[in-house]
C-alpha cells in the first residue's frame, strides 16, 4: 500500500503539469486576449503592453517561464485584478466553495444511503419504486431549475430563506439543497445497485449460513461491499463540489470559486485560470488516490502489490 501511495503522488505533478500544459495551448490558441477591445489600441501601447507582461518573447520562452513559476506555486498576479495575486484569489473564494460543497455533498449522502439501502432491502416494494422516481427526477432536473423555484417558494413566498448572497448558515440552505438534489439522486441508484449485487453474493450467504444476525450481516459485511460504487464516486463528485458549482453560485450570488474560474475566462486572465486549472486538477487526483486507498478497507478482496 506504502509503495502505491507514493507511485500515485509521484504522479500526480507531472499530471498536474500537463493539464496546465494543454489549458495554456487552449488559451494561446483562442482568438483576442486580455487587452483586446471593441476599439483597437495604438501600435504603441500594444507593444508597451505585450512587453511588460512577456508576450514579446517567442512562445517556448513564455511557456517556459510559466512553466519555471508554476512549479514554484506562483502563478503571479491576475491581469484583471490588479494588486491582486493568483494564490490571494483563490484563497479568499475558495472557503465559499468548500462550505457549500462540503454540507451538499454530506446532504447528499445522509438522502442518498438511506434511500439506498432501505430500497434495496424493500425492492420492488413501494418505498422502493416512490425513492427510485425521485431519484431519477432528481437526475432530470437541473440545478437551474430546482434553485428558482426554492427561491420563489421559501425567499419570496413565505420568508424563511435569504434569496441570495453569502453570510450566515440560513444563507446556504438553499444553495445547499439545489447543489445536493442531483448529487442524491446518483449516490441512492448507486447504493441501490451496489446493495442489491452485494447481498446475492456467495459471501452474504456464508454469513448467513454461520448463523450471523441479520443486522451484523447487512451492516458488517453487505454495507462495506455495497458502498464501493459510492465511494468511486466521492472522489471527482466531491472534488468539483469543493471546487465550486458555477450555476448554483451564480444563481445565488455566492463568491466561489466556480464564479471566480468563469470570470476569469471571459476575461482572458491568463494566470488566474491556470492557477485555478492547477489547484482543481491536483484537488482531483487526490481525491482520487483517497478513494483508491479507501477500496482496501471496504473490501478485503483489494489488494495493491
Amino acid at each position: 500500500m506504502f509503495s502505491f501511495i507514493v507511485r500515485r503522488l509521484l504522479i500526480i505533478i507531472p499530471m498536474a503539469l500537463l493539464v496546465v500544459t494543454v489549458t495554456w495551448g487552449l488559451i494561446r490558441l483562442a482568438p483576442g486576449n486580455f487587452y483586446s477591445s471593441e476599439k483597437k489600441l495604438p501600435p504603441a501601447i500594444e507593444e508597451n503592453i505585450k512587453k511588460k507582461y512577456g508576450l514579446d518573447k517567442p512562445f517556448y520562452q513564455q511557456y517556459l517561464i510559466m512553466m519555471g513559476n508554476v512549479l514554484r506555486l506562483d502563478f503571479g498576479d491576475s491581469l484583471k485584478y490588479e494588486g491582486q495575486s493568483v494564490n490571494q484569489i483563490i484563497s479568499r473564494h475558495f472557503p465559499y466553495s468548500a462550505t457549500l460543497g462540503l454540507f451538499a455533498y454530506l446532504l447528499a449522502l445522509v438522502i442518498g444511503l438511506a434511500s439506498g439501502y432501505i430500497s434495496a432491502l424493500k425492492q420492488n416494494s413501494g418505498w422502493d419504486y416512490a425513492s427510485m422516481s425521485l431519484a431519477m427526477l432528481g437526475q432530470s432536473v437541473p440545478s437551474f431549475v430546482i434553485g428558482p423555484i426554492l427561491v420563489i417558494i421559501f425567499a419570496l413566498g413565505i420568508y424563511i430563506f435569504p434569496p441570495a448572497r453569502a453570510g450566515g448558515f440560513m444563507n446556504y440552505v438553499l444553495p445547499v439543497i439545489t447543489l445536493s438534489a442531483i448529487y442524491a439522486a446518483y449516490i441512492a441508484r448507486l447504493t441501490r445497485a451496489g446493495m442489491v449485487e452485494v447481498l446475492r453474493s456467495d459471501y452474504i450467504r456464508t454469513a448467513r449460513a454461520k448463523g450471523l444476525s441479520e443486522t451484523r450481516v447487512l451492516l458488517r459485511h453487505a454495507l462495506k461491499g455495497g458502498l464501493i460504487p459510492v465511494v468511486s464516486y466521492t472522489g471527482p463528485a466531491l472534488a468539483a463540489l469543493l471546487a465550486g458549482t458555477v450555476v448554483v453560485e451564480r444563481i445565488f450570488a455566492m463568491p466561489g470559486l466556480g464564479n471566480i474560474f468563469i470570470q476569469s475566462i471571459f476575461n482572458r486572465d491568463e494566470p488566474l485560470t491556470l492557477g485555478i486549472v492547477a489547484f482543481l486538477s491536483i484537488l482531483i487526483m487526490v481525491f482520487n488516490l483517497l478513494v483508491d486507498i479507501s477500496y482496501a478497507f471496504l473490501d478485503p478482496r483489494i489488494r495493491y502489490e
